[in-house]
């Protein structure tokens, strides 16, 4: 059975997507953000932003991981943010407000962004909201957005490895409560690799459920 059969499906619309983010957003990083950010420094290591680096993250939320971009890249680069939800915006803005952050209210399936323009993009916690037969036109689009030669850095709720208790509850949750828990553990390292991506470092940590992080190279 190929791995995409065997990943729950996500029927939220854009609509409710941006809705659901746009009201949870003055509460998210009390909710999340403790959990994430272990995760989340872990995948910014792995990415290594330098010095002068034109930078994208996809599904920036409340920007937590913007300060370390915008601190790395220097005045020389340049840090660009792409979030569905304008609340999550108006949150990253105050939280990046140091550093020189372009923000971009748009939909990670067609990024508003010329091919060729970034040395790295990042996605934390964002692949696992969009449908299955979504995710490669996704991985596709952060592809298409790279430099040659650049690299991505993906965070996932992670399907990959044993089963457990928590993980299967996880998912229960997602097909009965999808207005409550809205993303799903997915075949993140597959799912990149399948996109045409190489896959150059990759490892599982675990947060309450596992999480797959994941480096690749166009």
């Amino acid at each position: 059975m190929p791995p995409s059969e065997n990943i729950s499906r996500v029927y939220t619309s854009r609509r409710e997507t941006r809705a659901f983010y746009d009201r949870i957003s003055g509460f998210y990083d009390a909710l999340s953000a403790r959990s994430e950010a272990p995760v989340r420094a872990a995948a910014v290591e792995m990415l290594q932003p330098a010095e002068g680096e034109w930078i994208l993250e996809v599904g920036s939320g409340t920007g937590h991981g913007l300060a370390a971009f915008g601190s790395r890249a220097g005045s020389g680069g340049r840090v660009v943010a792409v979030d569905l939800s304008e609340r999550m915006i108006e949150r990253a803005r105050a939280l990046a407000s140091a550093y020189p952050v372009d923000f971009v209210c748009g939909d990670g399936l067609c990024l508003p962004i010329r091919s060729g323009t970034f040395d790295a993009v990042f996605m934390a916690f964002t692949l696992e909201l969009f449908d299955t037969p979504e995710i490669p036109g996704v991985l596709g689009e952060c592809r298409r957005v790279l430099k040659p030669g650049g690299r991505a850095a993906f965070a996932a709720v992670s399907k990959d490895g044993p089963g457990s208790v928590k993980l299967r509850t996880y998912e229960w949750m997602h097909r009965h409560l999808p207005a409550v828990v809205d993303c799903r553990p997915i075949f993140l390292g597959r799912a990149v690799e399948s996109a045409g991506f190489r896959v150059a470092q990759r490892r599982i940590a675990e947060m309450w459920v596992p999480v797959e992080i994941v480096l690749a190279r166009p």
